[in-house]
């Protein structure tokens, strides 16, 4: 992927080295093991429970105890990430091509695009939503519309899931940016209010898969736009995204971490499910494409 073709967006603040470093830390000092994450996922999966609340809560816990009485929240600073930075200039390249794609196509529908901020975090990391760990990966948080990243998910997406690339890590992006347009559309008010109101969320059908697949699929609109403008995909880079996507299906994953798997817990869909709608934005381009709600099959 030829990304270095993409705009740098200045909507990316360096927070590495302000959350603590080392991530979330039980007594003696030990750090969460990938062992007890899964576990901790399994738990949350096997309860109808959302692992990121479940980790996020132990991650604020733990930030709590490391707080003095009377003091505030730790608050990420305006820092630009350094210029020599690779890794981050590969994320100002995606996040401000992503910016110039889903302008463009809400001014196309009479509708005002607002730039999301990426908060490039190193271990743990406070957010709007709470407090939350590198193990929980990269994610939205709609009351800060935020996106939160510690680099380190990529190292674990290539070793862990076999999913390198650097158009994987470019889906990764897209994908919580997805979660971005979402909010200011209105998907998001829509599925909260739906939980509030006592619907369920989890399931191979529910609203929870519903709305991580049209992320994959938004992911796909902006894949295609960017193609268009730029032409910077080089052979085996869709394969790549195809991958990562196919790499942390709820299916694969469960399968992985409790050796079966249970539909019923389902919150992002399956491998075949996320291939499948990041294929279908992809495919043309088209925002419309991506109605996961109104879907009879996913």
């Amino acid at each position: 992927m030829q990304w270095r073709k993409g705009r740098r967006s200045d909507n990316v603040v360096d927070a590495r080295g302000e959350g603590g470093g080392g991530g979330m830390r039980f007594g003696g000092g030990k750090g969460l093991t990938l062992g007890a994450v899964v576990l901790i996922v399994g738990i949350g999966l096997l309860t109808g429970q959302d692992p990121m609340q479940i980790l996020g809560q132990l991650a604020g816990q733990m930030g709590q105890q490391g707080t003095q009485v009377g003091s505030q929240p730790q608050t990420q600073t305006r820092t630009a990430p350094p210029a020599n930075d690779q890794q981050a200039e590969f994320v100002r390249s995606i996040l401000g091509d992503t910016e110039d794609t889903w302008k463009a196509i809400f001014a196309q529908a009479g509708k005002t695009y607002k730039d999301p901020t990426l908060i490039l975090f190193s271990g743990q990391v406070s957010s709007a939503c709470g407090y939350a760990t590198s193990a929980t990966g990269p994610f939205y948080c709609p009351a800060d519309q935020k996106v939160y990243l510690d680099m380190s998910f990529f190292t674990e997406m290539e070793k862990r899931f076999a999913a390198a690339g650097d158009f994987a890590q470019a889906y990764v992006i897209a994908h919580e940016i997805g979660h971005h347009v979402q909010t200011l559309l209105g998907v998001s008010a829509k599925v909260q209010a739906a939980r509030q109101a006592g619907q369920r969320m989890e399931g191979d059908n529910g609203l929870l898969v519903r709305q991580e697949l049209q992320a994959d699929c938004l992911a796909g609109v902006w894949a295609y736009q960017a193609q268009q403008r730029h032409n910077w995909l080089e052979p085996g880079d869709v394969e790549e995204a195809l991958n990562a996507a196919n790499a942390i299906g709820d299916d694969r994953l469960q399968q992985q971490g409790q050796g079966r798997v249970v539909p019923d817990s389902f919150t992002h869909g399956t491998s075949a499910q996320r291939v499948r709608w990041f294929k279908t934005g992809f495919a043309k381009g088209q925002i419309n494409q991506c109605d996961t709600f109104s879907a009879r099959a996913l």
